[in-house]
């Protein structure tokens, strides 16, 4: 299985997209490219299991390595393993439901769907580099799209969401940038990402080393206080790229605090452990809660990403093998449901032209498939079983628990009720859309999903309801790869 097709796809989709003219022809041009990515990927996951069921125990599979910078040690070193294909698996997921929700985009859609292949390549190139300069570069790739996908595709106050939105990531990856400098001097000039975890890194270092890395990469995970950027961006963002941001993007930072901060500088993960749990518990909490103040729909699920992508920190703050893989589940869980709810925000938004829930109500009469899928995934956010939110949410909880002091237990506790407030806000907002009578009588004219629309949904909830009722294959393609990160931390 070689790892440059799955890099070669978008950018081949990309360059042909460009090269044709009519509108029709680069839609299906991007359909086409994505589905190739969704099969790939399925390729990848059918092939890393037959390795590992061949006792091939390698930490890193299907690996490349070729020298691009040899003066400074700068190689182009892909790899994966089971956190790596997962993410790519919801890659592949969100891409092809981003472009299929973007089949009416008329301003500019030859540099709208090449931005959004452009995005996928990024988290791609991303997820398989074990070279941490490629690494960055990947993530320095992935922010130019997002920029200009809200600047001259958003709403509102596109503007400002799109520069607030590139300055505090810039700024993440300056932090990241220094972080990563420190390791290269530190580890006589050698940005390999396996090479840097054999490598004795003293105390002292990892103490120094450690926030900036996790700091940086928490900036593109929204991590409390540094998650201001989401609601603005998300609100302002096209549908795909609210797709993308939540769905991919703050996964990368995520990837990110647990593939570079937390793997290669345990020592530091385990000084600054009690500061991530806290805050994280308060994003969890203020995220929920602030959610519950919001009438207009892609603030409520803005916020309520910052709640639930308070989840997956925690789990990384508590440090245990079970935590680790709940805090994986979640960024897979959390990618799916985001990205869906995203979708039908936008299908709401693009038929009724408002997205305030009191101006809402009786859609289920008019758009019975749109507000399915919106009940779907709003007991996917609560946590309700057979959706991937509960199974990733319980394996977090179960992680979280091992820990038997105190402290622990009540960050366990309060992340838990904050489920209750969850319901809440979800139940009203779904009630309030769906339920009731037509508050509208334009809405009697509303027409329900298009093809395109209702195959980027089934494309999602297949992915959320696989893992609910099935969880033991994303379980089984973590677990190994989350016992080794945490055999590190024990110092194993």
């Amino acid at each position: 299985m070689n790892l440059l097709f799955l890099l070669g796809v978008p950018i081949l989709t990309a360059i042909a997209v460009m090269l044709v003219q009519s509108k029709q022809q680069i839609r299906w041009i991007s359909f086409a490219g994505a589905t190739i990515q969704l099969l790939f990927a399925f390729l990848l996951l059918l092939a890393f299991r037959t390795e590992r069921a061949g006792n091939n125990t390698a930490q890193f599979l299907f690996e490349v390595n070729y020298p691009l910078i040899k003066a400074f040690n700068i190689n182009f070193h892909l790899g994966v393993d089971g956190i790596s294909v997962s993410m790519i698996l919801l890659t592949a997921f969100v891409v092809i439901a981003g472009i299929l929700v973007s089949w009416n985009i008329e301003k500019m859609t030859k540099e709208f769907y090449f931005l959004l292949l452009l995005l996928s390549l990024g988290a791609y190139g991303f997820f398989v580099s074990l070279d941490l300069f490629v690494l960055f570069f990947f993530l320095e790739m992935a922010v130019i799209p997002k920029y200009l996908l809200i600047g001259i595709w958003g709403s509102g106050r596109k503007e400002y969401s799109a520069n607030k939105l590139a300055l505090m990531l810039m700024g993440g990856s300056a932090l990241i940038l220094v972080g990563m400098l420190g390791l290269y001097f530190i580890s006589e000039h050698d940005f390999n990402i396996v090479t840097l975890a054999k490598i004795s890194i003293s105390h002292e270092y990892q103490l120094l080393i450690f926030p900036f890395l996790f700091l940086g990469f928490g900036v593109f995970t929204a991590l409390f206080p540094l998650h201001t950027w989401v609601p603005d961006g998300h609100s302002s963002a096209p549908t795909a790229g609210s797709m993308f941001l939540a769905g991919i993007s703050m996964k990368l930072g995520g990837y990110g605090c647990l593939r570079v901060a937390i793997y290669l500088l345990p020592e530091g993960a385990k000084e600054y452990a009690d500061i991530i749990i806290i805050l994280s518990s308060i994003a969890i909490l203020y995220g929920a809660f602030v959610t519950m103040m919001q009438s207009d729909l892609k603030y409520i699920n803005a916020y309520s990403s910052v709640s639930h992508v308070g989840f997956s920190l925690l789990a990384m703050g508590m440090l245990t093998q079970t935590a680790i893989t709940g805090a994986l589940m979640q960024m897979v869980s959390h990618g799916l449901m985001t990205a869906l709810f995203f979708a039908v925000i936008g299908m709401i938004y693009d038929r009724t032209h408002t997205r305030m829930v009191d101006e809402m109500g009786g859609l289920m009469k008019v758009m019975p498939f749109i507000t399915t899928v919106l009940f779907i995934v709003g007991l996917c956010s609560l946590g309700l079983p057979g959706f991937s939110g509960f199974v990733a949410e319980m394996t977090v909880f179960v992680g979280s628990w091992q820990n038997d002091d105190t402290f622990h237990r009540v960050a366990t506790i309060s992340a838990a009720m904050s489920i209750v407030v969850t319901a809440v806000y979800i139940l009203r907002a779904i009630g309030k859309t769906a339920m009731g009578p037509i508050t509208n009588t334009n809405f009697l004219e509303l027409k329900d999903a298009d093809w395109n629309e209702k195959l980027a949904a089934i494309i999602l909830v297949i992915g959320i309801v696989s893992i609910g009722i099935a969880p033991s294959w994303l379980n089984d393609l973590l677990k190994p790869a989350a016992e080794i990160i945490s055999n590190r931390i024990a110092g194993k």
